[in-house]
């Protein structure tokens, strides 16, 4: 009688907002982002990639993905796609890949080895990368084992060296059975909100391509940021970049944390909202050399894009550019393994629509919805769906409050939402 009465007596739980996993954090490029140069994955170019390209798939085309890993050991996984064009045409094939990986570390994505096999070129390629984080020093190597026809150097192999810290990041590649050295090379500095960068990337096509006074084989761009990497913190990212003394592109990036109200019937009274994350992105190409203007190059072309994740299954996105405009819906079932189905349309000027389909199928992922107080944005890392076992398990006083956030301090939360790393 007295337990009864001590749980009549209990205080209700206080008021929650759900917190949703992002559909895909980190993604999947950001695994393998040691093997590229940092000029290439800055400046927001990683976030606008995933922007403008996931779950808008080929006109007519069908995609499939299955991510799945061993539950006795978690430092390997494998990737396997099957795509295809949806009325069979003889001039196009299904193509199949698959990736069978292995990391050092859960935690660590930049220490790895993967072997690629696929139907297409090439059929076999292995990929290797040490990253030692003390030190700031790292080595990767790509070599095609086995293709259909080598017609350039780099279809012999790429190996490079870099060095990177929280501010600097300095590398360089090269092609060990050519002379042409080096491949490329790029130097990015951070200082305070501002990142800046080159790039040598010789056109190795033309006469005198390796030609470090050519200001056609350099790069450079500069960007102003603020926020981390993280789902919870908002941010932004403007960035300007001359490329090949030819090209400017402005592009913009910001990702926006907002909480809604919501009645969830399937959640208990004390859920009385929602985050929700909307990106933006714009992306502006402009030629400034008219004089040598090139017949497979537009003078100017943009593209605008935007998502909205609504809950952990649905994610709606939207693209604008100025032959086409494109539209994908996403849903995201989250079980053991999740499943992810996904239909993009496309429509061009002249007026009609096409569609594309996916199908993605994942076991590398277990994250679930986490709660947040409304009125302070207190975290916690606590899986428990019902507020009154997170009291009962956690206690009232254990949770992280979103000043630590904002100061940068991760280390309380879930790995699903933390910032994927501070390595430039």
């Amino acid at each position: 009688m007295g337990n009864v009465l001590n749980y009549l007596q209990r205080d209700p739980p206080p008021p929650m907002v759900l917190v949703p996993p992002l559909f895909d954090y980190p993604p999947l490029a950001a695994r393998t982002r040691m093997l590229e140069s940092s000029y290439d994955m800055l400046f927001g170019k990683l976030a606008l990639k995933c922007l403008f390209e996931d779950y808008f798939e080929s006109a007519r085309h069908f995609n499939t993905r299955i991510m799945l890993k061993p539950i006795d050991d978690p430092n390997v996984d494998l990737v396997a796609t099957v795509s295809g064009p949806l009325d069979h045409k003889p001039e196009e094939t299904m193509v199949g890949n698959a990736l069978f990986r292995w990391q050092r570390d859960v935690d660590d994505p930049n220490t790895f080895m993967d072997l690629f096999v696929s139907s297409s070129d090439p059929i076999l390629r292995m990929r290797s990368c040490a990253y030692y984080p003390k030190y700031g020093f790292g080595a990767f190597a790509v070599f095609p084992y086995l293709l259909k026809e080598r017609t350039s150097t780099e279809d012999f192999g790429v190996m490079g060296l870099r060095y990177g810290s929280a501010n600097l990041s300095i590398g360089a590649t090269l092609m060990p059975f050519s002379y042409d050295f080096p491949k490329s090379a790029w130097l990015v500095s951070r200082m305070g909100r501002l990142t800046t960068g080159v790039e040598y990337k010789p056109n190795f096509g033309i006469k005198d391509g390796a030609n470090y006074y050519d200001l056609r084989n350099w790069n450079c761009a500069i960007a102003y940021g603020l926020g981390s990497t993280s789902p919870l913190s908002p941010s932004f990212n403007f960035a300007l970049e001359l490329a090949r003394s030819s090209q400017m592109i402005a592009s913009f990036y910001q990702h926006v944390v907002v909480q809604r109200r919501v009645k969830n019937p399937f959640e208990g009274n004390d859920i009385v909202g929602i985050t929700n994350y909307i990106d933006f992105g714009f992306e502006l190409e402009t030629r400034i050399d008219g004089d040598e203007k090139s017949p497979n190059m537009r003078d100017s072309t943009f593209q605008v894009a935007a998502s909205w994740q609504a809950n952990k299954n649905f994610l709606l996105k939207g693209k604008v550019g100025p032959l086409s405009s494109s539209l994908a819906l996403a849903f995201k079932s989250w079980w053991k393994p999740s499943f992810t189905f996904s239909i993009s349309a496309v429509r061009d000027r002249l007026g009609s629509t096409v569609f594309g389909f996916g199908i993605r199928i994942e076991d590398l992922r277990e994250p679930s919805y986490q709660r947040a107080d409304p009125n302070y944005v207190l975290l916690t890392p606590n899986k428990e769906h019902l507020a009154e076992g997170i009291l009962r398990k956690v206690g009232p006083t254990s949770v992280l409050q979103s000043s630590y956030v904002d100061s940068g301090n991760f280390e309380d939360l879930p790995r699903e939402l933390r910032p994927i790393e501070k390595i430039l």
